[in-house]
């Protein structure tokens, strides 16, 4: 999933270039890119679906040029996640109706790729023999009210495999007592947004679940491949409702699973994440980019992958960004209002 509007990373990144497109970490890759790579192991490229807004079909080509263009999926409109999922699990429908599939967003990080492929494999072996959905929650390690949770029945696991159990309940973003109670107990997951299921499994819950959605897509089934396919899309997609997988499929059906895994994952929704998932000097600070110079300074993150040189004398906590001429000097603990800087609010 590609299609996501946002400026968290301002100046990096903005409506006409989101974070998934920009190279978050320095490491000459962007998040899409890393998280296509993830995969390389597990599917083939003509295997990997994008789907995203229309505006990005560009962008998508250029940094995944192995992916075939027809599996590029392009939304005319914003509709969350539950219609991005209807339509690409229609769309491998088409194709394949015995298909396994993993559906991921194409922002977050992941620092043990060998576990988490572990992970993805154990969980897709999973549903290739039954009709469970799998979620995967990871394994808390602070008391984060920036994550929804997953309340995980530890009592006993899936007879068919001792890493994965029933879900309990999903719970939205707490605050930050409620998260403390969630960390004091150890059947409280965050939510990733990372999903298992087969194909058919997925089809057949939006049938119940989403009736009026799965409709639209059900009618197109013929012309999914062809030069109508966009033509369709454009004029129907509009008619979905607004809503994300969670509350569409997630909460409602029975058959739901989580797997508890633990490979160093983050949504990167701030630049505090960033900060606490890069590399740090021995004064806490994050530096990404080549000529970036430090003097008592502590605990900032400092991304200027582009300028000719950077030198920061005493600052703390505070975030230092450049991209294209536009430079950002905030306070880690004011980056909610970075949008109120940016002009797109």
């Amino acid at each position: 999933m590609a299609g996501g509007v946002g400026s968290r990373f301002w100046p990096m990144s903005t409506v006409e270039r989101p974070k998934q497109f920009i190279d978050v970490l320095g490491v000459g890759k962007s998040l899409l890119q890393l998280t296509y790579d993830r995969f390389r192991d597990i599917c083939k490229p003509e295997h990997v679906w994008v789907v995203t807004n229309r505006i990005y079909a560009d962008l998508v080509k250029q940094q995944l040029p192995d992916i075939p263009t027809e599996n590029i999926l392009l939304e005319p409109c914003r509709r969350n996640t539950a219609p991005c999922i209807a339509y690409v699990s229609w769309r491998i429908k088409s194709k394949d109706p015995k298909a396994n599939v993993v559906v991921t967003p194409s922002d977050h990080i992941v620092v043990d790729e060998e576990e988490f492929r572990r992970v993805i494999r154990m969980c897709m072996n999973f549903t290739s023999e039954t009709d469970a959905i799998v979620t995967l929650g990871m394994k808390p390690n602070r008391p984060e009210t920036g994550y929804g949770y997953i309340q995980a029945d530890l009592s006993g696991s899936s007879p068919r495999n001792k890493e994965i159990f029933r879900v309990d309940s999903f719970r939205e973003k707490p605050d930050l007592e409620t998260a403390k109670a969630y960390i004091r107990q150890n059947n409280y997951f965050w939510n990733s947004g990372i999903f298992v299921w087969s194909i058919s499994t997925i089809v057949n819950a939006f049938r119940i679940y989403q009736p009026t959605m799965s409709k639209i897509f059900e009618s197109m089934l013929k012309i999914y491949g062809t030069d109508k396919e966009q033509e369709s899309i454009d004029q129907l997609y509009p008619e979905c409702e607004n809503i994300s997988v969670d509350y569409a499929i997630m909460e409602k059906t029975e058959e739901i699973f989580v797997c508890p895994a633990d490979f160093g994952w983050s949504d990167l929704g701030t630049w505090g994440s960033l900060l606490s998932h890069s590399r740090h000097d021995l004064y806490g600070n994050a530096l990404i980019g080549e000529n970036i110079s430090v003097f008592d300074t502590h605990n900032c993150i400092i991304h200027a992958t582009e300028a000719r040189k950077v030198v920061v004398q005493g600052l703390d906590d505070c975030i230092v960004a450049e991209k294209d001429g536009t430079l950002l000097i905030c306070k880690l603990s004011e980056e909610q209002r970075i949008k109120q800087f940016s002009g797109e609010a």
